[in-house]
């Protein structure tokens, strides 16, 4: 992700457009068979301390990379650019970028949803307790829990995918839109100025606009933006509610801890949950970058204004390289969770039999109980029984039901005990969890033939 946004790859796209734009005007006459040669050779030669020079006394970073290309190309040089604006350029190769980076964004959050399909399948069984208002609630299974947090990030993964799939690129269109310069080059020639954006756009697997000004809607930034920071949204409820039940009061999860890992210089003792706190932190970052983009789609006045440009030489690839580095921790994470079936066990046993009153109270009402009337009941031996709880004393909630006339009426002492236990009251949650992990499990054999673009990255030592 880091090459993909790099300064020496950007100018590097930027070339084999001028290449791309070249080879079709040859087509038309506009440009020979030596002077493509010549700019195909040194396509790659990007220089960006020549560039940089020039665009110190210029001030424009695309031409000044125009004459450092030209200069390299001395046949094919004065040929570069013909018809276009700096935004055929920079606005096509941004699309292309950020479709890769999708690609790269979705092949990634695929790779740890196959992580969480075996940790939800080995877990689907295991009960514990649910919690609702950070309240002890009903008892679920940690299958289950594990698939709420895969399919929020299941559903990223659908919509990263989709605009992966479907977004569209500015074309060749001149400086307003019109393609007027085009049209006025390609006068006298067979092809018209949509078969060469065409031909360009193929190059590089993008499809136009049906219109556009001088770039291409700056909404469609904000329609990326906002889906990574969908995803990043996902992965740090995960992060969050894993430092919860990492917490000393919970004591069910933690995320992986080596075993000469330090947490913390003053407490030795500490085991803090590190990773987890880097996602929150990351993830804050595309939440506040789709911001920025929504008022660069809003205040990108008639056909163009340039305040959108300074922010969006960051926000674009901050916002990738936030969630490429939040998906490989939530890898890492999920990968090497932390599940302590002792600490499990005791919130169940401790608040598990509070559940149990739901179960209890559907059989005495099914038998003729006064259903309001049986409520109140069961609600006032739970606060008894939340008492003891409070002193740290075993749950008598059991015991209590068992002794209450007004229950045993409709709710035999056997069945009670039935009714007591928990992992009887977790209903359809391991087999809905199974069902997401063979989901997530036919998602990674399709991400095996999803197509990659294929455009050279070359990372720098």
């Amino acid at each position: 992700m880091r090459a993909l946004f790099s300064e020496e790859t950007k100018r590097r796209m930027w070339r084999r457009l001028w290449l791309a734009l070249a080879q079709a005007q040859s087509k038309a006459g506009l440009v020979n068979e030596e002077e493509v040669a010549d700019l195909r050779r040194y396509v790659d030669a990007v220089d960006i301390k020549a560039a940089h020079t020039i665009e110190a006394e210029i001030g424009h970073d695309l031409m000044a990379e125009l004459r450092v290309f030209a200069s390299q190309a001395k046949i094919g040089g004065g040929k570069l650019h013909l018809g276009a604006t700096s935004m055929d350029v920079e606005d096509n190769v941004e699309t292309a970028r950020i479709k890769v980076a999708l690609s790269m964004l979705v092949s990634g959050i695929a790779d740890a949803l196959k992580i969480f399909a075996d940790k939800i399948d080995e877990y689907a069984d295991l009960p514990c307790m649910g919690y609702t208002h950070l309240q002890a609630a009903e008892p679920t299974t940690l299958g289950m829990r594990l698939a709420l947090w895969a399919q929020d990030m299941l559903i990223d993964y659908q919509e990263l995918s989709r605009i992966a799939a479907w977004l569209p690129s500015k074309g060749l269109r001149g400086a307003v839109g019109t393609s007027a310069s085009y049209s006025a080059l390609l006068k006298e020639a067979k092809s018209s100025p949509d078969d060469l954006e065409r031909d360009v756009l193929a190059a590089f697997d993008l499809a136009a606009l049906a219109v556009s000004g001088q770039t291409y809607p700056r909404k469609l930034d904000y329609m990326v933006l906002s889906a990574i920071a969908g995803f990043a949204a996902s992965c740090s409820k995960f992060a969050f509610d894993l430092r919860v039940l990492a917490s000393s009061p919970f004591g069910e999860l933690g995320e992986p801890f080596g075993r000469k890992q330090v947490g913390s210089s003053a407490m030795p003792f500490k085991r803090n949950p590190m990773l987890c706190e880097r996602i929150n932190s990351l993830a804050r970052i595309p939440a506040a970058n789709a911001q920025i983009a929504w008022q660069n789609a809003a205040d990108n006045l008639l056909e163009r204004t340039l305040d959108d440009s300074a922010n969006r030489r960051t926000i674009i690839p901050e916002s990738f390289l936030a969630a490429d580095e939040i998906t490989a921790l939530v890898h890492k994470v999920i990968g090497g969770l932390r599940v302590d079936k002792a600490g499990i066990a005791r919130n169940l046993a401790r608040f598990g039999p509070f559940a149990c009153t739901e179960a209890v109270l559907m059989m005495a009402a099914k038998r003729g109980a006064n259903r309001q009337e049986l409520h109140e009941r069961l609600r006032e031996l739970s606060m008894r029984a939340w008492e003891a709880v409070e002193k740290d004393e075993r749950n008598p909630l059991a015991g209590l039901l068992e002794q209450d006339d007004l229950i045993v009426t409709y709710v035999k002492p056997g069945e009670l005990q039935q009714a007591m236990k928990v992992e009887k009251h977790t209903g359809l949650a391991a087999q809905r969890a199974r069902k997401l992990a063979a989901s997530l499990r036919t998602l990674a054999e399709a991400k095996a033939a999803q197509k990659v673009l294929d455009i050279e990255l070359r990372a720098r030592e």
